[in-house]
């Protein structure tokens, strides 16, 4: 199946490292961000090997239909790698990367697989659908009524997440039909974009007919903002 796809990632403006990793594989039917958890060590080498795991998994994967089992095994795997990573040396340390995933199953639907706060959109005819749910402070003090939406990119604690590959010894991977693999446009993404991009600035760029110039523009429009973290993004549309 053709897909459009782009894919970009910056260090930003701020930062002298670029810990995010991203892939862009529609002939395994594989899309992923990752993002190397901020102020932790190798955050770069966390995020490289979760995606080179999942790479390596769906170049093995028989057919189609075992990508999403090959995907969630290889998190798994990688998980442990990043655990025992950390382990090693004197003193223990965290090395984690948040992951976010498309992976189509050859049923004519994605699976997106996610842990952290690096965020899965849709656009189709019912306008712009966040798929992912954070695995956040601040997200888990909105739905608890603590925080208003509006108030959690300012918390000071906005950049804590719950979840992470490496970040324990068991995984908690979440999943979920994502929607069809043609007719709907998809956007993958760290915090780097999400923060600094309205959700009607995403609708606009993933219904844009050119993917290649919406993700050149989103990148743009983050650097003019001031980029305070790394930046990346995976656009694609079947």
């Amino acid at each position: 199946m053709p897909f459009q796809c782009a894919a970009r990632t910056d260090v930003g403006r701020r930062r002298k490292i670029n810990e995010d990793a991203i892939a862009c594989r529609p002939d395994l039917g594989l899309w992923v961000v990752a993002d190397g958890m901020g102020g932790h060590d190798a955050g770069e080498v966390a995020s490289a090997l979760v995606v080179e795991r999942l790479i390596r998994a769906l170049e093995a994967a028989p057919d189609p239909a075992a990508r999403v089992e090959a995907a969630r095994a290889a998190l798994a795997e990688a998980n442990a790698a990043l655990v025992a990573l950390g382990g090693e040396g004197p003193d223990r340390r965290t090395i984690g990367s948040t992951v976010v995933a498309l992976v189509d199953g050859g049923d004519g639907r994605l699976t997106c697989l996610w842990a952290g706060d690096s965020r899965a959109y849709r656009l189709d005819g019912a306008g712009l659908t966040q798929i992912s749910r954070d695995h956040s402070l601040v997200q888990d003090l909105v739905e608890a009524g603590v925080l208003t939406p509006e108030e959690a990119p300012s918390h000071p604690n906005a950049n804590v997440i719950t979840r992470a590959v490496g970040a324990s010894p068991r995984l908690l991977v979440d999943g979920l039909d994502a929607g069809p693999a043609t007719g709907a446009a998809y956007l993958l993404a760290s915090d780097g974009l999400t923060r600094l991009a309205s959700d009607a600035e995403l609708a606009q760029a993933l219904a844009a007919a050119d993917l290649d110039a919406a993700a050149d523009d989103l990148l743009t429009m983050c650097l003019e903002r001031g980029a305070p973290d790394n930046v990346s993004l995976v656009m694609m549309r079947g």
